[in-house]
């Protein structure tokens, strides 16, 4: 893309929705047009198997403010995400998903605050349109998920962000496989602060994300983010050691107040379940971090990038087989 450093950067990794391109791509260039600002749109699709990348190809060969990226294949969120904000050459990036359900109109309030003095502003949904059970499983499942990362995550604040230069390189500094945006933009500090506003309805589609896939996704960043796991299976460890010490004792009084009362089959029984339960938890857990650790290691590009269109480049627009 052009090496032009513009105010303001929108990131917005694409996946599953490729008839909202039109319409997030309206209002986008309405609402950074009005705020009297240089900017740039990077649409990153993620190997979307609905054909996004047809969408976000004609948009970016329309409009020079638009830059198109189409991965090798599907990465994930955080993957695109890293992909679109290493190519913002920017003063503010603004991170937001593909579905309209993140309001462009919004960004004006982001940049306001942003201005105040905070490197780091995050977008607070205060009326999310979900049912009443998924709302109250996600909540659940952050509670639970903030207490094995040892940190706090509302389950409120998504992806739709506003952050400064220095906190972006701050973020493109680290280059775990393991790299949960949000949670990232948190740890790295400096001055946050949010904004509250109320989310639209999804513009196209449903969410990718099924039940398997975030679990998947908090194990993967609990176990890159935090040891608490590991401290549990310990603790679990030595608790289920003390329990099976306890209940062969029970066993052995429990013989010689009654000599009829059999030993070997219970004795037996319960030292295999409690000692064999012991070492397949640990040994599972010790797996997960020696797997991180592992591909950690290989120091394999995050991403690959198949081909890139950005009209406002004096060079050839297409860059294929790019990877970080």
């Amino acid at each position: 893309m052009s090496t032009e450093q513009v105010d303001i950067a929108v990131v917005v990794p694409v996946y599953g929705c490729p008839g909202a391109l039109p319409e997030l791509h309206r209002r986008l260039s309405a609402t950074l047009g009005n705020m009297g600002v240089t900017y740039k749109i990077i649409l990153v699709d993620d190997r979307c198997p609905m054909g996004s990348w047809a969408g976000v190809r004609e948009l970016a060969e329309q409009d020079p403010h638009v830059l198109g990226i189409h991965l090798a294949r599907n990465f994930g969120q955080a993957r695109a995400i890293t992909a679109g904000l290493d190519r913002a050459q920017c003063s503010w990036a603004v991170v937001m998903d593909c579905d309209c359900q993140d309001p462009p109109e919004m960004i004006p309030e982001l940049y306001a605050k942003a201005l105040e003095g905070n490197d780091v502003v995050f977008a607070r949904r205060i009326d999310r349109k979900d049912s009443k059970v998924t709302l109250a499983l996600s909540k659940t499942y952050y509670r639970v998920f903030s207490y094995l990362a040892e940190t706090t995550v509302d389950p409120s604040v998504g992806n739709f962000s506003i952050v400064s230069r220095r906190a972006l390189d701050a973020y493109l500094s680290m280059r775990e496989q393991g790299r949960d945006y949000s949670l990232f933009m948190m740890w790295v500090g400096f001055e946050r602060a949010y904004v509250d506003i109320e989310a639209e309805e999804r513009f196209e589609g449903k969410s990718s994300y099924t039940f398997a896939k975030k679990m998947s996704l908090a194990i993967e960043t609990i176990t890159s983010h935090s040891n608490k796991p590991l401290e549990l299976a310990v603790k679990f460890g030595f608790f289920m050691a003390v329990l099976a010490f306890l209940v062969l004792v029970t066993l052995v009084i429990q013989h010689f107040v009654d000599s009829e009362v059999p030993m070997g089959w219970p004795s037996t029984v319960a030292s295999v379940f409690f000692v064999g339960g012991i070492t397949v938890l640990v040994m599972g857990m010790v797996g997960i971090y020696v797997g991180n650790t592992f591909a950690e290691a290989k120091h394999r590009p995050l991403y690959l990038v198949q081909e890139e269109v950005d009209t406002a480049r004096t060079d050839d627009d297409t860059t294929k087989n790019t990877q970080a």
